[in-house]
């Protein structure tokens, strides 16, 4: 596949992905239009600054220099196609994030990270074959292996955070497993 091939490939698959993820969030804020406004359950927790700082220098600001250098500087196509889709949907889903949360408040937002999150996942694995076996590539592969680590560690965060935003109570009574 020629690099105009795989940039339509990946052009035709995000358009695809975020018409369907769109279409998805506002059909569902459409049907919560009318649940109470949402907003997120204060205080947070005291990690919760480390963790979104993290994801922030670890998912964002690591990338950037990698597609600058790789993709812009020593001119590999490849690299700067695979992360360039990486930001923009990056950029989509902290727009949609903050449009449902802050704008709408809508019980929505919480779903969005659920929904592009495992789009993320693929982007990074395909983005491992986009890049081929390439020997100067080889961290550039690491970064899409280090990230793809990264972005299920903090959808396995997500999750586990679901109570809390949800506010369902929790019994004082201490659970006990029987054996």
């Amino acid at each position: 596949m020629n690099s105009f091939d795989i940039n339509l490939y990946l052009f035709l698959e995000n358009l695809l992905f975020f018409t369907v993820a769109t279409s998805f969030i506002w059909i569902l804020s459409r049907v919560w239009k009318n649940a109470k406004p949402y907003t997120l359950p204060l205080p947070l927790p005291w990690w919760h600054r480390w963790w979104f700082l993290s994801m922030q220098l670890l998912g964002v600001l690591l990338p950037l220099p990698i597609m600058l250098l790789w993709g812009v500087w020593w001119k590999h196509s490849a690299v700067l196609t695979v992360l360039g889709w990486y930001f923009i949907i990056l950029g989509l889903q902290i727009l949609f994030e903050a449009l449902t949360l802050r704008k709408f408040q809508n019980v929505v937002w919480v779903m969005v990270p659920y929904i592009y999150l495992p789009y993320r996942f693929w982007q990074l694995y395909e983005g491992l074959t986009v890049l081929g076996s390439q020997p100067e590539l080889l961290w550039v592969r690491y970064l899409l292996v280090f990230e793809l680590v990264l972005w299920i560690v903090n959808y396995a965060i997500d999750v586990s955070q679901l109570p809390r935003l949800f506010r369902w109570e929790v019994s004082s009574r201490s659970v006990t497993i029987d054996s």
